[in-house]
């Protein structure tokens, strides 16, 4: 599950990062504790070179009243044990929900690092979780159109695909992982015309070894501690950085080959 997350760039390093300008810049608020039922930033198919502002938490087209789906499993309704051995069907193309959107409505979501509780405790016991070396980046995510019946209000919302945990998760210990896509992957994911075993085939756990992750403080749990010293570590990370980590982690998303476009941190 992937229920909090962090996004605190400045909008011109994103527009520069990701290649789109904001619809409404004004309305885009860095936060350090971004929850289901918020706006956050997003990149559609339908407008790849725009940075909408989304609802968290996604509300089917067909849905009679709001909803909020803020992850879409991988596996659908298979492996219900959430084993990191899975290796199946990919069961979201056929979910009610996400089997419109998986197909014809994916999107980029923005984001620095996300928060991850334990599985016994959730956020009373909240980890930071990050890619080494590189910041922003994008989960893998669906979106949908949906219209109030009462007020006639359209709704943009957003979910965050999810998969199953790396060794650094289960480390934390927690048994989900949010769908991370590598910089070439973005393109691919928003491209229209991308198979769906295209699609599908990015639907994968991200290496351990580009990851990393450390405790923070409970009260991040409480949305008002929307603040950068709530996300500050209280104890050591989950692994060593290494410089040759942070290299492997940059021939990982082929920085090779965007030169003109490298990551800020």
């Amino acid at each position: 599950m992937c229920g909090r997350y962090i996004l605190v760039q400045k909008p011109e390093l994103l527009e520069k990062r990701f290649n789109a300008t904001f619809l409404d810049k004004e309305a885009y608020a860095p936060s350090y504790n971004i929850a289901p039922g918020q706006m956050a930033a997003v990149i559609t198919d339908k407008l790849p070179h725009k940075i909408q502002l989304f609802r968290f938490g996604l509300t089917p087209f067909w849905a009679e009243k709001q909803m909020t789906l803020i992850n879409a499993r991988t596996e659908g309704d298979h492996n219900k044990d959430n084993s990191p051995l899975y290796s199946g069907i990919k069961g979201i193309i056929s979910k009610p929900a996400f089997r419109k959107p998986i197909r014809s409505q994916r999107c980029l979501v923005l984001a620095d690092a996300f928060i991850e509780g334990t599985e016994k405790n959730g956020l009373d016991e909240p980890y930071v979780v990050y890619v080494q070396g590189i910041k922003p980046f994008a989960f893998a995510g669906i979106w949908d159109e949906w219209r109030n019946p009462k007020t006639d209000e359209i709704i943009h919302s957003f979910a965050i695909i999810t998969t199953t945990a790396n060794d650094l998760l289960l480390k934390i210990p927690h048994h989900r992982s949010p769908v991370i896509l590598t910089q070439y992957q973005e393109t691919k994911w928003l491209r229209e015309r991308t198979s769906l075993s295209g699609v599908t085939q990015m639907l994968q756990t991200y290496p351990t070894e580009a990851m990393n992750a450390y405790p923070i403080s409970k009260e991040i749990k409480a949305l008002k501690n929307n603040a950068l010293n709530f996300i500050q570590p209280i104890g050591e990370r989950l692994q060593s950085e290494t410089e040759v980590q942070i290299k492997k982690t940059i021939q990982l998303h082929g920085m090779g080959m965007y030169k003109d476009k490298k990551r800020d941190n």
